[in-house]
């Protein structure tokens, strides 16, 4: 089987040097840096996840100051207390993107940051004691519990607020398959999120590298 440190050399190689690859690998933040992050900036990143998939990420991302202001700062508590009619009037604002179902969305992952909040004092500790190890379980609760949190919109969630996580990008799936590390990654699969979960947690143990830079460095190595 492939080690990791073959892997990394493609990558360094690929990237014209260390250095060059540093600057690609994405910011990972520590627990106690995830439990300081305000809720509503969890629920602001979520939303814009969701909003993302399937669009232009750069048409969202420029629009975003005035979701911000349409949202009036993402706060999960008054956005859980939306009513039917308030998200109808979202529908019509044309500073956002009027997707009925993405607009209700925010509102149901409002409602799942609150439930949190009662168990967990906070959506940020909530994220910031789950397990690296296990990963692909946080993902699969958000899936449950959250709303449109599937495929790569949750992870994304994820890694971009600082939580480590690796993705399953087309390219570090291509990377697992292509170096025999697993048979299949379907990320929409439990067997093969147990099976790409496995691999990660190896490269983890063996390299000492955050989840988030050896997903990276998978997705340069091919």
């Amino acid at each position: 089987m492939i080690s990791f440190e073959s892997l990394l050399t493609q990558a360094i190689q690929k990237k014209g040097g260390f250095d060059q690859l540093k600057a690609w690998l994405p910011d990972v933040k520590n627990a106690d840096e995830l439990r300081q992050i305000p809720d509503d900036r969890y629920l602001s990143e979520i939303s814009r996840c969701v909003f993302r998939a399937g669009f232009s990420w750069k048409v969202i991302d420029k629009k975003w100051p005035d979701f911000e202001t349409v949202f009036v700062g993402f706060n999960p508590f008054a956005i859980a207390h939306y009513s039917d009619d308030k998200l109808a009037e979202l529908v019509k604002d044309k500073r956002i993107v009027r997707h009925a179902a993405k607009i209700k969305s925010v509102r149901d992952n409002a409602v799942f940051i609150c439930d949190v909040q009662q168990s967990h004092g906070s959506y940020g500790a909530f994220i910031a004691d789950w397990p690296c190890a296990d990963i692909t379980g946080l993902w699969l609760a958000l899936k449950k519990r959250g709303s449109r949190l599937g495929g790569n919109s949750g992870p994304m969630s994820l890694r971009l607020m600082g939580k480590d996580t690796f993705i399953l990008t087309a390219d570090v799936q291509a990377a697992l398959v292509n170096h025999k590390l697993v048979d299949s990654a379907n990320p929409n699969t439990k067997r093969d999120l147990a099976s790409a979960q496995a691999v990660f947690n190896r490269f983890q143990q063996e390299s000492g590298y955050p989840l988030a830079h050896i997903s990276r460095i998978l997705a340069l190595s091919v």
